[in-house]
C-alpha cells in the first residue's frame, strides 16, 4: 500500500495569523487540502496528517479525507512522523510531505515512490541559484546518498555541492518506523530531526536514493504571506499555461485564477478576472465573461 504523511502542525508565527498556517488559501483551496489531493493523485491510498496548533480547525476541513493524527509537544520532524502510529504495523510505502510546500505535482511525488524500486529511503532535492544555508546532498560514486549535511557542519568542499535537500521523503514503510525507533534528540534543540535517517538507514544497510527536481520553484515552501502570494502566482501560471496547451483560449493568463482541479471542453474562452475555484468541469464552447467567481 502506498501512504503519506502530511507534517501539518506548525502555528506559522511569520504568516501573523490566527489561522494554521496550512488552511491558508491558495486558488480558492487550503495548502493542505492541495497537498492532500497530490498524493492522493500520485498513489496515496491512506493518508495520515499530523497537526498540532489549531488541530481542530485543520481536521475540521479536512475531516473525511485523511486519518490525523496529534503532535504536541512538537519536538521536530521526526517526531512528527513518530505520531503516525496508525502506520507502524504497516508494510509497503510511505511519503513525507511538508503541509506549507503547496506546488510540489503529483508525477514528483509519483517518482519518489517508484524511486523505493532501488532504495529504502529517497530524498527529494534540487539545485537553486543560490544554495544559502540548505542542507547539502552528498552521494557516492553510484549515485546514492551518504548523507545530508547542515550548512553550519558543511566543509568547504560539501559547500560547493549544488544539490539540496527539499525536505521531502519516501520511504519503505518497515525501513521507516524502524529507523525512527534508532532516532536520537542529542542536539542544542533536543529535537528529532528526519534528515538523521539517512545515515541510521545507511547503519542498517538500506539504500537511501535521491530524486531531484528540475524547477526549484515547484518545491518552494511558505512561511509568510509573501511567500503565499508568490506560491500561488507560480501554480496559477503552471496551470494556466497548461489549459492553454490543451486548448484553452486564456484572454489575459496573469488575471485569470483557476484551480488545479477544474476541467475543460474544446473551445472555452475565458476573459480576465475570473475565478474558478474547486471541482468543476466548464463545457465545450463556452464562454467565461469577466469578472466570474464561481466555484464548484
Amino acid at each position: 500500500m502506498n501512504n503519506a504523511i502530511i507534517m501539518a502542525a506548525g502555528k506559522g508565527t511569520r504568516m501573523k495569523s490566527d489561522l494554521p498556517k496550512v488552511l491558508h488559501e491558495i486558488l480558492g483551496e487550503p495548502m493542505a487540502e492541495l497537498i492532500l489531493n497530490n498524493v492522493k493523485k500520485a498513489g496515496a491510498e491512506r493518508v495520515i496528517t499530523i497537526v498540532g496548533y489549531g488541530h481542530d480547525e485543520v481536521e475540521k476541513a479536512l475531516q473525511g479525507k485523511c486519518e490525523f493524527a496529534l503532535q504536541m509537544p512538537q519536538l521536530g520532524t521526526g517526531h512528527a512522523v513518530m505520531q503516525a502510529k496508525q502506520l507502524e504495523n504497516e508494510k509497503g510505502r510511505t511519503l513525507v510531505v511538508n503541509g506549507d510546500c503547496p506546488c510540489v505535482r503529483p508525477e514528483t511525488y509519483s517518482k519518489l515512490f517508484s524511486s523505493l524500486d532501488e532504495a529504502d529511503m529517497a530524498v527529494l532535492t534540487f539545485e537553486p541559484e543560490d544554495a544559502k544555508a540548505y542542507g547539502r546532498i552528498i552521494r557516492n560514486e553510484q549515485g546514492f546518498v551518504e548523507k545530508i549535511v547542515e550548512f553550519k557542519d558543511c566543509s568547504e568542499d560539501e559547500k560547493r555541492v549544488r544539490e539540496v535537500n527539499a525536505g521531502i521523503y519516501a520511504f519503505d514503510n518497515e525501513s521507516l518506523f524502524e529507523g525512527l525507533k534508532l532516532l536520537k534528540n542529542n542536539n542544542a534543540q533536543n529535537e528529532y530531526y528526519i534528515t538523521d535517517l539517512v545515515e541510521i538507514l545507511k547503519g542498517l544497510g538500506r539504500k537511501v536514493t535521491a530524486v531531484k527536481v528540475e524547477d526549484d520553484q515547484e518545491v518552494q515552501g511558505v512561511n509568510d504571506n509573501v511567500e503565499l502570494a508568490n506560491a500561488s502566482a507560480y501554480l496559477r501560471k503552471r496551470i494556466n499555461t497548461e489549459h492553454m496547451k490543451n486548448g484553452v483560449t486564456i484572454v489575459d493568463p496573469a488575471n485569470t485564477y483557476i484551480g488545479p482541479d477544474v476541467t475543460f471542453g474544446h473551445d472555452v474562452i475565458v476573459w480576465p478576472n475570473s475565478y474558478l475555484f474547486g471541482c468543476m468541469h466548464v463545457d465545450d464552447f463556452t464562454v467565461i465573461k469577466p469578472g466570474t467567481w464561481k466555484k464548484g
